[in-house]
């Protein structure tokens, strides 16, 4: 049982309920992250625009983004969540053979050349941040990314930790979805 307590979607009123409308519409479930959320609506609300804010990202596309959040989750050992974007990986097309191939090396994900890079870069910045180089920016750099995309795609990574770490505190429900 969670020690906090949370908004049921039976119960949402306000942005709570427009922000469970919103994921039920587009995915079918609530993700437990989510729900935990709900607990404080002013953070609940923030959450929503960061959501909104990378589904209208404009040069990092939908695919990559749910790579990353699939290895950030994989790589913290954060099962919350594996479930949810292994199923949004195989929504795009991705096998379980080429998740294990990228579960252990990032850069053989079926992405474009660009992406994968960018995947590997955010995946190892999460499990070792001392450990970027320089020429590993420029490398980047040297396949099209800007700064701003660099450093929206690690913070999208990291997000992941915070969300991983509460719900291990608050001892909210191993799975990631309600609904």
């Amino acid at each position: 049982m969670a020690l906090i307590s949370t908004v049921s979607p039976e119960n949402a009123e306000g942005i709570i309920k427009e922000g469970y409308d919103l994921y039920m519409k587009r995915i079918g479930i609530i993700p437990r992250p989510l729900e935990m959320m709900s607990a404080s609506p002013a953070l609940f609300e923030l959450q929503l625009r960061r959501v909104e804010y990378f589904a209208k990202h404009p040069t990092l596309s939908f695919a990559l983004l749910a790579h990353i959040r699939y290895l950030v989750a994989h790589n913290l050992g954060y099962g919350f969540c594996l479930d949810l974007n292994r199923h949004i990986l195989k929504k795009q097309g991705v096998e379980e053979a080429d998740i294990r191939k990228m579960e252990a090396d990032p850069s053989q994900s079926l992405l474009e050349e660009n992406e994968s890079a960018m995947l590997a870069f955010v995946v190892k910045a999460v499990k070792a941040p001392g450990s970027v180089s320089a020429e590993e920016v420029q490398g980047l750099k040297a396949m099209g990314w800007e700064d701003r995309d660099m450093v929206d795609a690690l913070a999208h990574g990291v997000s992941m930790i915070d969300h991983a770490i509460m719900m291990q505190v608050f001892q909210m429900d191993q799975n990631c979805m309600v609904g």
